[in-house]
């Protein structure tokens, strides 16, 4: 993989915020990981500070040190933090040009176009480097309305659905898609948001930039175009956002582009309060799975756990009164794996198993007993 990158994630990586650099550290066919920036965790392992395994991934101080102790200068320089507030101060501006001067091709993930601000062309040009807009809508003339066509889709399609945004939806969609894979699938992984793309997911849009009939439509589009092209066992499409939040209407294209044959919802049992809106409540996950099927006119088959400020015992604990009060099969994706999620797909949709054949030797010196036919 030639696309070496670093990936900038001051004072949040690990946290909410920092959600695109945690999704690189955890998974990237796009881009070869080489460090994170983060001077609060420099010298950690980034993959044993996120789940407690060694990945490789050094966190590193400053880009300085970075290409200091790498011992070269990495392709990208990508941009992994995702506030609430989108635009940066001039302190992080700095920083990007200074990953600019020393010849790095910027990836930005805002909703804030580096290419449309005149002094991030100025530097790009100055120092011969490219600016890559990850969120930036296609051309107006590109885009897609939706037509109706995801109704032909007989593939089954789930979304990964959640009670909040930044809760692990696409984490969970991820470690499902190569779980299924390692079951003998072919898997279609539809991206609805900036980390997915920047993952390397061949299909997929930022959904939350567009307009929300181009939203449905491109959901739909993506999706179409993963079942022509590559004849999918299966469809994963990642949630955004949370159907029930105020502040976010991609719930609701997802759901209307995709018409998901069934639903995983993610939720975070000790969070209070939505993310980054402390004076608005977290939903209840039973009025969340109601809410979901009412809308869909689909069900909830799954619930999956982000474990957020929890213990092991206080998972396990909740596994069980979610299997019990739901009846529905529960884990975290990230301590216990997606055996479950694989086999309750496999009793909703048994043409996704794939059948096992016994193979017998046939012995080298078979005796072959001939018998005389009746006359």
């Amino acid at each position: 993989m030639g696309n070496k990158a670093l990936v900038y994630s001051e004072n949040e990586f690990g946290k909410l915020d920092g959600k695109v650099a945690n999704g690189l550290a955890r998974h990237s066919e796009k881009y070869k990981i080489l460090g994170l920036i983060d001077s609060t965790k420099a010298g950690l392992d980034a993959g044993e500070y996120l789940d407690g395994i060694k990945n490789g991934i050094p966190v590193f101080e400053s880009i300085d040190k970075a290409i200091e102790n790498l011992g070269l200068v990495p392709d990208y320089f990508i941009y992994g933090i995702a506030p609430l507030a989108s635009f940066l101060d001039k302190k992080q501006r700095e920083i990007i040009f200074s990953a600019m001067e020393k010849g790095m091709n910027i990836i930005n993930g805002l909703p804030e176009f580096f290419a449309e601000d005149k002094e991030f062309m100025q530097k790009a040009n100055e120092y011969a480097v490219n600016i890559f807009d990850i969120r930036k809508a296609p051309p107006r003339k590109e885009l897609h309305n939706f037509s109706g066509r995801i109704n032909d889709v007989k593939t089954p399609v789930i979304t990964v659905l959640g009670t909040d945004c930044a809760v692990g939806k696409r984490t969970t969609a991820v470690n499902l898609v190569k779980s299924l894979k390692k079951e003998g699938l072919n898997v279609s992984f539809i991206a609805t948001g900036q980390t997915g793309l920047l993952q390397g997911a061949k299909y997929g849009i930022a959904v939350d930039v567009l307009t929300s009939g181009f939203a449905t439509g491109e959901v739909e589009n993506a999706i179409v175009c993963a079942n022509e092209n590559d004849k999918p066992d299966i469809i994963i499409v990642e949630g955004q956002g949370a159907l029930s939040h105020p502040a976010f209407t991609s719930s609701s294209a997802i759901i209307r582009g995709a018409m998901p044959n069934a639903i995983i919802i993610q939720h975070p049992p000790k969070r209070k309060n939505r993310c980054d809106y402390p004076k608005i409540l977290m939903p209840t996950l039973e009025s969340e799975i109601n809410l979901l099927e009412i809308f869909s006119k689909s069900k909830v088959i799954a619930i999956t756990i982000n474990h957020e400020d929890m213990t092991n015992l206080e998972v396990d604990k909740a596994i069980l009164e979610y299997e019990y009060n739901f009846e529905l099969p529960s884990t975290d994706v990230l301590w216990h794996g997606c055996d479950k999620l694989v086999k309750k797909l496999f009793e909703v949709f048994p043409k996704l198993k794939k059948p096992t054949f016994k193979i017998i030797p046939i012995p080298k010196n078979p005796i072959i007993k001939v018998f005389p036919i009746k006359q």
